[in-house]
């Protein structure tokens, strides 16, 4: 199997993540999408009482594709989220043809050096990375350290989780920035209210 895991906080999920993993599914040749809500991200501020919220709007996001999953690998552990640790797990879990392949922007990636045991990392995944448009970005720095890489295409969609949050707590309208069922699940629940 020919597989792919979308990481992340999802602090919600939105519309530009969803066709990311679309993107990177009809372009790449996936059998599969795992999306992995982190449980505490190591480079983010922690909210513990977000992290089912997050973990059910991603579920509730992804539904209607059967090539996408969900995995609570990261809430099982319960510890820091890892990718490195995270891949070792799914590594053993499934039969992959070749090597996982990792979805990450830019800006994370050019800071991959910085990531828990990215020296064995880098050899258990290659990346998809995903480039602005208009961004200038020279990565072959990292090529030359075996971080293997594609880099992916698609057109900029400008939605940003912050930016979500923010217009929530203004009372403004999130309505096809995020799927209907993210935004109902946002509203029963008064998510990001006093954000």
């Amino acid at each position: 199997m020919k597989l792919c895991i979308f990481s992340g906080t999802f602090n919600p999920i939105h519309k530009a993540h969803i066709k990311m993993a679309e993107y990177v599914l009809e372009n790449f040749g996936f059998d599969k999408i795992i999306f992995i809500p982190a449980y505490k991200p190591p480079h983010k501020n922690y909210a513990p009482e977000m992290c089912q919220h997050r973990y059910n709007m991603v579920k509730l996001a992804i539904q209607y594709n059967p090539h996408f999953e969900i995995s609570d690998i990261e809430y099982k552990n319960e510890g820091k989220s890892y990718s490195f640790l995270t891949a070792q797990e799914l590594n053993k879990k499934y039969k992959i043809d070749g090597k996982i392949n990792f979805i990450i922007g830019t800006d994370a990636f050019e800071k991959i050096e910085s990531w828990y045991e990215t020296d064995k990392f880098k050899k258990l995944v290659d990346f998809i990375v995903f480039v602005r448009e208009n961004e200038e970005v020279n990565l072959t720095h990292l090529k030359e350290k075996g971080y293997n890489y594609r880099i992916a295409k698609m057109p900029f969609i400008d939605i940003s989780s912050t930016e979500l949050r923010n217009k929530i707590s203004k009372g403004l309208s999130i309505k096809n920035l995020v799927s209907k069922e993210v935004e109902d699940y946002i509203n029963k629940n008064g998510l990001y209210r006093n954000t």
